[in-house]
């Protein structure tokens, strides 16, 4: 007995030393991505994966989401998840608003107008994201963990992006209204007057108890709000998702032989350029691959490897996770963006499409919610 527990006492010595090993190989690997960036396409971009990864890291080393906060809020009207996302759009308000009024044009906000395609993009883009658990960046924070829905939908994703971005012209052309956003110091006032307003009622509808905001939430915030910052700095435009995604599936797409002549988004000189050119050079694409891997390198962290088991769901849901795939990125490539790229960057920048996506895709996530059971994607035990 006395010579088991020393045996086990020294497997349990060796144990620590070979996490911290294992660790210690994450970080490195972590870095030597950003250094081969940085040296196969320059310093920038380089910079811009290493604050992909920084989001990534945050988004799943801290839990926090976009999804999963507004199911809490519909389910237990527990508004504390949308009150970080609401807190980090703020911080990012109160520099983005003075930054974008002195840049002279060199950096971009996240501007899109309002149109029927806009708005219903955004509700079908809210009912998805609850049916799969994962907005845009979700799905990447969870296909980099391993989760085998999001593995599942994140191809698809890249797919529906792809084709509405494709016929994005023609279902613009049903109506919409002219970039519409607030600038300058009463632009912001207003925007904080409006978040603001929109925390009170949260906080007037919440059940009891749920009304404090935990602390990892608001690290999070706190540090999604410079890693945006930081992004809109280097990249000249504020954080996205779908652009990236759509852009894999076009290339991919070019790659199988595809003609994009027919598009009008494609063939657009910009869009063309970025489809010849390399995506170590693709802002979005940077971020989006850094999400990815600083999600897996948090789960190596934590577990040594990606170890989530493939869920007891039926055929049906595997089906529905397929179609919800091609729907998010569809939706919203209509909706100009996702829970990032026009929610948080679009309010955070201006933008009052963010406040009508806000609405919209809201709306569509209590759908969702519903849906989700129905198609069978609550795993059994």
């Amino acid at each position: 007995m006395a010579d088991a527990a020393v045996a086990g006492a020294a497997g349990s010595g060796a144990a620590p030393g070979g996490r911290l090993a294992s660790r210690g190989l994450i970080v490195l690997a972590g870095l030597a991505a950003v250094l081969a960036v940085a040296l196969l396409a320059g310093a920038r971009y380089g910079l811009l994966l290493a604050l992909g990864l920084g989001f990534g890291l945050v988004l799943e080393g801290l839990r926090f989401g976009f999804a999963g906060p507004w199911r809490a809020m519909i389910l237990r009207r527990d508004p504390s998840g949308i009150l970080a996302q609401l807190l980090a759009i703020a911080l990012v308000s109160v520099v983005a608003f003075p930054l974008l009024a002195r840049a002279g044009g060199e950096i971009q906000g996240a501007a899109a107008p309002i149109g029927w395609a806009m708005a219903g993009g955004a509700f079908v883009f809210g009912a998805a994201m609850q049916v799969v658990l994962g907005c845009g960046s979700g799905t990447l924070v969870n296909a980099g963990s391993g989760n085998p829905v999001s593995l599942l939908a994140l191809p698809f994703f890249a797919i529906g992006s792809f084709l509405g971005a494709y016929s994005l012209v023609w279902w613009t052309g049903l109506g919409a209204l002219p970039v519409l956003t607030l600038t300058g110091g009463s632009g912001l006032a207003l925007t904080l007057v409006l978040l603001a307003a929109v925390a009170g009622l949260l906080l007037l509808l919440a059940a009891p108890g749920t009304r404090r905001v935990p602390r990892r939430l608001v690290i999070a915030a706190l540090l999604l709000a410079a890693l945006a910052v930081g992004n809109l700095v280097v990249a000249g435009q504020p954080w996205g998702v779908v652009y990236g995604l759509g852009l894999w599936g076009a290339k991919a797409a070019v790659a199988l032989g595809a003609d994009l002549s027919g598009s009008a988004f494609w063939t657009a000189p910009g869009n063309a350029a970025r489809l010849e050119a390399s995506l170590l050079t693709d802002v979005t694409s940077l971020t989006n691959i850094g999400i990815i891997c600083g999600a897996f390198l948090v789960s190596c962290w934590r577990q040594g490897g990606l170890s989530q088991p493939l869920p007891k769901l039926p055929a049906r849901a595997w089906a529905a996770t397929v179609v919800t795939g091609l729907l998010l990125g569809y939706s919203s490539r209509l909706a100009f963006g996702c829970n990032v790229g026009a929610f948080f960057s679009g309010i955070s920048t201006g933008s009052l499409h963010g406040w009508v996506w806000f609405a919209m895709a809201f709306a569509g996530s209590v759908i969702g919610v519903r849906l989700r059971p129905a198609l069978g994607l609550e795993a059994r035990t």
